[in-house]
């Protein structure tokens, strides 16, 4: 379980330091509400993004992309809304969830990393 912790507490930075480099400000990390979990998020140019961040070592069961479910993607949606709602929502142009996936090679030697936007649509 620590592996998986440091692998995931990994992901999040490298995450972070991507978005950053692309103009994102991070707003918060690992916000919670009750059950529910928000990774990162993030605005740029008016837009709010949910990010969930997701790492993975091997590629044996589809990789970070497919590690991600409808039933996760909903919880993000409801975290989104307590999030927005503690900040009285209207400021932001848009608002989505997205995923950052971050698939790194069993030998260490290659990562590749994915910024899908607005995954949320995909499972309404």
């Amino acid at each position: 379980m620590a592996n998986t912790r440091a692998l995931g507490a990994a992901g999040e930075r490298i995450a972070a330091e991507y978005l950053g480099l692309g103009g994102w400000e991070i707003l918060d990390r690992n916000w919670r509400s009750g059950p529910l979990e928000i990774d990162l998020v993030a605005a740029k140019d008016g837009d709010v993004a949910f990010v969930e961040v997701r790492t993975r070592r091997s590629g044996a069961f589809g990789g970070a992309v497919a590690s991600i479910d409808a039933r996760k993607l909903r919880n993000m949606r409801r975290a989104a809304g307590r999030w927005l709602a503690g900040r009285r929502g209207g400021r932001w142009r848009e608002a989505r969830c997205d995923l950052v996936a971050i698939d790194i090679d069993s030998g260490g030697g290659r990562m590749s990393l994915s910024h899908l936007r607005g995954v949320d649509r995909f499972f309404a």
